[in-house]
């Protein structure tokens, strides 16, 4: 069967919900919550959500040449190379130990990124949030606010029996796998597989605007090192940080190549714009590359790099082009709530971000 032709962007694709103001004064909340507990326990303020990275990496992305024009739009609108920045990380706002299995996160920093800004965006760069699983854990704002203040009750209490806990929901969610019934919801409470995240598949999960479309992005081992390291069990029990070193010994000898793909929206019912938990079928919404993006070996936990990247970086999906505004409810609680939480870390820390330029 033909593929349908992409849908046209229009700001009437959205539909805000009445209460979506009172619902980001309660993420702001729970944001809050963590933020405190979190800024006591370890001395200085962290992030509020992804606060463990566990590999810093500097590279490029290359757009590629040729495209047609539906892919050739905003940032892929002309071919080149782009110096890039990449956090890796683990979704909750404590620092945990490694054994405690849960989502990972990529978050990719494009530099040297020309054309109008979001509201509100500084510099000239270009940010892609990512996790490794194809649907956000909440289908709306109202849930995404539920979860937060589930998460922030759980900050700071019993690392000992969330390990615990963890072990028996990777069992669990094992065997669901085994059979094609993995869940998403058991992953996010810590049955995520214990992977190296070298090898993982990142998405955005939540739609994108496209320039004249509208699209979700994926990044996809394409590199035969990577791919070699798909599905690799991390040893968890070497230490409480046994996958940033897992990704610091790859990394020194590993050539990074990832596909940038964007999977531009077909159809408005099954691939809705604001249920961020609905996964747009890849029968019916292919993805294809649009970009790749290089990594070559380095040291992937060097002091500079955490306080360049870690500590000195914010990521949002807020920070980019006009071309690529965040769709849906999901990304609009983003937009004000993130930018609490990195304001919260800049003013505790004495250390303004800023977004850069190399």
């Amino acid at each position: 069967m033909p593929l349908s032709p992409p849908l046209a962007y229009s700001p009437e694709i959205e539909n805000l919900g009445d209460d979506e103001a009172a619902l980001v004064d309660q993420l702001n909340a729970s944001f809050d919550e963590i933020l405190r507990i979190t800024h006591r326990d370890y001395g200085k303020a962290v992030r509020a959500v992804h606060a463990k990275a566990h590999g810093l990496l500097s590279g490029t992305l290359k757009i590629a040449a040729d495209l047609p024009l539906e892919l050739a739009q905003g940032l892929f609108a002309s071919p080149g190379t782009h110096p890039v920045h990449v956090r890796l990380s683990t979704n909750p706002g404590d620092i945990l130990d490694d054994a405690i299995a849960l989502p990972r996160g990529l978050a990719l920093k494009v530099l040297g990124v020309e054309g109008e800004r979001l509201p509100g965006a500084e510099g000239s760069t270009q940010d892609f949030v990512m996790v490794n699983g194809p649907v956000f854990t909440a289908a709306d704002v109202k849930q995404f606010a539920s979860s937060l203040k589930l998460l922030a009750k759980t900050t700071d209490r019993a690392e000992g029996a969330k390990i615990a806990a963890s072990r028996v929901l990777q069992v669990i969610n094992g065997a669901l796998g085994a059979v094609g019934l993995e869940s998403t919801k058991l992953a996010g409470l810590g049955g995520a597989p214990q992977v190296d995240p070298l090898g993982e598949t990142y998405f955005s999960v939540t739609p994108f605007r496209y320039g004249m479309y509208v699209a979700k992005f994926r990044l996809r081992p394409l590199s035969r090192e990577l791919a070699d390291l798909t599905g690799t069990k991390v040893d968890t029990s070497l230490g409480k940080d046994a996958i940033r070193e897992t990704v610091r010994r790859d990394m020194a000898h590993i050539h990074g190549e990832w596909a940038f793909e964007v999977q531009l929206q077909r159809d408005a019912h099954s691939q809705p714009i604001e249920d961020a938990s609905v996964e747009w079928k890849e029968d019916e919404a292919p993805f294809v590359q649009v970009a790749t993006l290089l990594l070559p070996p380095q040291e992937s936990w060097q002091q500079t790099k955490v306080r360049a990247i870690d500590e000195g970086m914010r990521f949002s999906v807020w920070t980019g082009l006009a071309a690529h505004r965040p769709l849906g409810g999901i990304n609009r609680a983003r937009r004000d709530t993130y930018r609490h939480s990195s304001d919260f870390r800049a003013a505790a820390n004495g250390c303004p971000l800023h977004e850069p330029s190399a």
